[in-house]
């Protein structure tokens, strides 16, 4: 098959989003189109309060635009019910975010396990996918160690092995080494940047962090209300 036909992992075309506050109106997306394609990472950047939260909200269908389409791995989402999007969004969106919130009383390999078993993927294929993310994450040795026994980078490389566990199409992550430091930081997001180029995942990624943006396929920015692609030159 083409690339030409090949669905976008996220396509979103004419995104508004209109928030009501008292007797007032905050648009915070003016119509916003964005498309990230299979195995590509587009950095997202953007001034604290420009939206960029809310663009991933709705991108994982956590929440409705005011107006305009989404459409993950080429399935249009605007008709669907409350159970369709939570049926793609559990088999086909993976996300990751800037604190790990694994659960405390699950060892890493079960953490992994867990999205696989809400999806109805059998234990024992679960436990083996579980293994093989843990392992290409450097934590074949850790599986049965609970988060608390685990650094903080450690814990993050267990919640994007969590994020990829059910295969997604889509793969969305605010900040997600924002709560490391500088040297576990680079470590894992080298880790994510391999992920992503080796599968057929395409993965949006709002980070305030413009070193990890030029490492990244390409940059769009966020600002009143809209994006547009950053140019090479001016990145």
């Amino acid at each position: 098959m083409s690339d030409e036909m090949v669905p976008s992992a996220l396509r979103l075309s004419a995104i508004t989003r209109t928030f009501r506050q008292a007797d007032a109106s905050l648009e915070v997306l003016r119509g916003v189109d964005l498309e990230v394609r299979p195995g590509e990472m587009v950095a997202l950047v953007g001034p604290s309060g420009a939206g960029k939260s809310t663009l991933l909200q709705i991108a994982g269908l956590l929440e409705k635009p005011t107006s305009g389409q989404v459409a993950i791995a080429g399935q249009e989402t605007a008709r669907m019910g409350d159970r369709e999007r939570t049926q793609l969004r559990s088999t086909t969106i993976g996300f990751v975010y800037q604190f790990h919130h694994l659960l405390p009383e699950f060892t890493a390999l079960e953490n992994v396990m867990l999205p696989q078993i809400i999806a109805d993927r059998p234990k024992r294929v679960a436990r083996e996918r579980a293994k093989e993310l843990l392992d290409q994450v450097g934590l074949a040795a850790r599986t049965s160690h609970r988060p608390a026994r685990l650094s903080g980078g450690e814990q993050q490389r267990v919640a994007i092995a969590r994020a990829l566990a059910n295969a997604p199409a889509l793969l969305l992550a605010d900040e997600p080494t924002g709560n490391l430091d500088q040297g576990t930081s680079d470590g894992v997001f080298a880790m994510l940047q391999d992920l992503v180029a080796n599968s057929a995942t395409g993965a949006l990624v709002a980070t305030h962090n413009l070193d990890l943006a030029h490492r990244m396929t390409r940059i769009v920015e966020i600002r009143d209300g809209r994006v547009a692609a950053v140019p090479p030159a001016a990145a």
